[in-house]
């Protein structure tokens, strides 16, 4: 039966030198594909690259800007066992520091709401508005936690006040990964996409980084009695002044390349929201897939191995040493990885990372139970190798598989909606698995489920690595 569509013929040689003829056959193009091929050509030409001093200038204010929002966001995961004393005070501390946890996670429940509403109007009114009004709502919720009074003042109202401060927060949350990752990569050359977008979590590790070194001054500096009664206010009253650097750094960048030929092109959507849900649901699902390791992985090993560490009976300095080395050795590997994912692949770095944290999550915990202080610090950072494996190159990823018109929106629907089924309940999950079963490695259980999930969805997507940014339509779906 003769195939529809286009006839051309030719010829083609063979072996032994002969000329024989041949027909091709190309399949006609729909109305519908001849109308997005149209779209993608009209935002293409209205495409301007941004010149290195530029992009330099862009990296610096997204970075300097996510800095201040995960150090504003990872304070509290740091001074956990302290605002346990404060917020939750109880006879057994592992109740106080349960609760805690649980308040901990109520920021990345709160996300995925953040995320349906934030994400689509980002692709609505552009990447730059949003990401000004999220540090602007960072800095308050974080630094009306300053001045909330304790359990022993109003009651039970405390922890309800911190719960409301903390699901603030999480709105913020929800949008600034996915602004800022769609913010570097549109402004991205495609051949180093993958070290310039590398920089979002680089800068993230900063703010965490930031954020302990901070508690662990004032931990050295205060008695346990000052610390709790009022000095574990300071971190959180820094909150304000960061937050009005952070705007006025975001304030003065134009909005994307890639948005503003959206824009001239009359291609930017007037209903993201049902778009991205009706046309790309497979790519939020598949960024939802891949988030679980990262996020799961992330709070883990860098926030709350600092908690686990202490309960293993080691003091707050060996805990903070074991964590600062271990977010040093992953911040140095991020932009060498991205680089060597743009020139091999991010598939191959997504893969190994997936299977490591599979086979050696809980040899590692119970590597770190088990010895001495030198045991904590070498499995710690043996898990921030792993991580680094992952989060180099999982945010350029995300952004590749979603189109420009709904980038933001799938990016934030997909990834909050992973982040609180999956990472909201991690550190209180771990601080009760350890509790019930005595067993001090059980949080790796969690991290090998989480891996094994990934590493799953990883295998579905198409390598992205060098390839442009679809304007209007998501990648290509073959792998």
């Amino acid at each position: 039966m003769v195939p529809r569509g286009e006839e051309r013929g030719g010829f083609v040689a063979v072996p032994g030198g002969r000329i024989t003829p041949t027909v091709l056959w190309r399949r006609k193009k729909t109305e519908r594909e001849v109308e997005v091929e149209s779209q993608e050509q009209a935002v293409e030409q209205r495409l301007e690259r941004a010149d290195p001093a530029t992009l330099r200038k862009v990296v610096v204010g997204v970075a300097l800007g996510n800095f201040m929002e995960w150090f504003d966001f990872g304070l509290y995961g740091y001074l956990a066992t302290t605002l346990a004393i404060v917020f939750f005070p109880s006879e057994d501390p592992a109740v106080g520091l349960l609760a805690t946890f649980a308040v901990f996670g109520v920021a990345f429940v709160i996300r995925p709401l953040g995320g349906l509403v934030l994400g689509p109007l980002g692709d609505k009114i552009g990447r730059q508005r949003l990401l000004a009004g999220v540090i602007i709502l960072m800095a308050l919720s974080t630094f009306s936690i300053a001045f909330l009074p304790g359990y022993a003042s109003i009651g039970i109202w405390a922890p309800i006040l911190l719960v409301i401060a903390r699901a603030a927060q999480g709105l913020s949350a929800s949008a600034e990964f996915g602004g800022g990752a769609t913010f570097l990569a549109e402004y991205s050359p495609e051949e180093r996409r993958g070290f310039f977008v590398s920089f979002l979590q680089f800068s993230s590790l900063i703010g965490f980084g930031s954020g302990l070194l901070l508690v662990q001054f004032l931990s050295f500096a205060l008695s346990e009695d000052a610390l709790v009664s009022w000095g574990w206010r300071i971190p959180f009253l820094l909150a304000g002044p960061l937050g009005l650097i952070g705007l006025y750094i975001r304030l003065r960048l134009e909005d994307t390349p890639e948005f503003r030929a959206l824009e001239n092109a009359g291609q930017v959507s007037q209903t993201p929201f049902r778009e991205t849900i009706t046309q790309n649901w497979r790519e939020i699902l598949q960024v939802g897939g891949i988030a679980i390791l990262q996020n799961v992985a992330f709070y883990l090993v860098l926030t709350y191995v600092q908690t686990y560490v202490i309960q293993l009976g080691y003091p707050r300095a060996s805990a903070t040493l074991s964590t600062a080395l271990t977010i040093l050795l992953t911040m140095a590997l991020l932009p060498l990885l991205g680089a060597f994912s743009d020139r091999n692949g991010r598939k191959p770095l997504l893969i190994a990372s997936s299977v490591g944290f599979a086979l050696l999550s809980y040899p590692l915990f119970w590597f770190m139970s088990t010895g001495g202080l030198p045991s904590v610090v070498l499995g710690h950072m043996a898990l921030g190798v792993l991580l680094a494996l992952f989060i180099s190159v999982n945010m350029t990823v995300l952004v590749e598989l979603l189109p420009t018109r709904v980038r933001v929106g799938g990016f934030s629907i997909g990834y909050n909606i992973s982040v609180a089924i999956f990472t909201g309940p991690a550190a209180a999950l771990s601080t009760y698995l350890i509790s019930v079963t005595g067993n001090q490695a059980a949080p790796a259980f969690y991290i090998i489920f989480a891996a094994v999930l990934s590493l799953v969805t990883v295998l579905t997507i198409r390598e992205t690595a060098g390839t442009p940014l679809r304007h209007t339509q998501p990648q290509p779906r073959e792998a």
